[in-house]
């Protein structure tokens, strides 16, 4: 099997042929795992899925609504000490029940404690960042410094919001601010996760809300982390799919939780998601030489 990626198909979000890597159809799996799983359900696919994707650092997967299985590839580089990158419109830091659940996934991560020594978010423009729905964050992590969430500067008013604010990111100096972090993180392992939903609305077609950096920005922020780590793999989700669930509570959450948004064609999201995954793959995998789309 190609070393260099596998396209792990749960729900049809990427077209069959992507990007010419090695499909596996875990269509079958798709809607048990989607969105929430019970523990249960997520051991027995990593019992299944373990060895298909042993052979390759980089995976492409669905939705955003799998991507809790982040927690999961990264069990396969825990030997050693590692950075978990995340660029996400959301930060998952929930602490509530269920256990795996794709707003809760970077609680996982951290379990990989003492060796997951960092999970660094960037590009957060979701409103569970802002209170109330910081009240649900990971706050011992926070404290601790093993998680930080970077978030984009909005219009909020009040004192606990401008005490975010003051850290929070600016058009004009989050680029700076990265470059600062990438040479921080010189000489250590780096996993790196994409969530297509840190994409503005035009590039990239998702399940949730969109957020604010081009497939430029992705491309030159995963640039500068090659220049200065070791990027041991990656993956990226996001890309749009119906939900199809396999559980009743399932579903009834997912309905709660998901914004409303318009309807999109299947074919409409593959033309729009591939130019993002055309820019943004080659850049994960060290392939930039590939060439891509631009914004």
């Amino acid at each position: 099997m190609n070393p260099e990626g596998i396209h792990l198909d749960f729900d049809g979000a990427w077209p069959e042929g992507l990007g010419n890597l090695p499909r596996i159809d875990l269509r079958h799996w798709g809607p048990r795992l989607r969105f929430i799983a019970p523990r249960s359900e997520i051991e027995g696919f990593a019992v299944e899925i373990a060895p298909a994707i042993s052979p390759s650092p980089y995976l492409v997967f669905g939705s955003g609504d799998f991507h809790h299985l982040t927690a999961f590839w990264l069990r396969r580089f825990a030997d050693q000490p590692l950075t978990l990158v995340s660029f996400d419109n959301h930060p998952d830091w929930d602490v509530r029940p269920p256990r795996w659940a794709c707003g809760g996934w970077m609680n996982r991560a951290l379990e990989l404690a003492p060796v997951l020594t960092l999970a660094s978010v960037w590009g957060v423009s979701g409103f569970e960042y802002w209170w109330p729905g910081r009240l649900f964050a990971n706050h011992r992590a926070l404290r601790s410094g093993r998680l930080e969430v970077n978030a984009w500067a909005d219009d909020r008013r009040g004192r606990y919001q401008s005490k975010l604010l003051a850290a929070a990111m600016r058009p004009t100096d989050w680029r700076d601010r990265f470059r600062a972090f990438a040479r921080r993180l010189a000489g250590t392992r780096v996993y790196i996760t994409v969530d297509m939903d840190c994409l503005q609305g035009d590039v990239a077609v998702t399940n949730w809300e969109c957020g604010r950096f081009t497939t430029s920005d992705l491309v030159w922020a995963i640039a500068e982390l090659r220049a200065h780590s070791n990027i041991l793999g990656g993956d990226l989700c996001g890309a749009w799919s119906a939900p199809v669930f396999a559980r009743r509570a399932q579903a009834l959450a997912s309905r709660f939780d998901h914004p409303k948004l318009t309807a999109r064609e299947a074919a409409t999201a593959h033309a729009i998601n591939l130019r993002a995954f055309d820019a943004i793959w080659p850049a994960l995998t060290g392939k930039s030489g590939m060439g891509g789309a631009s914004d």
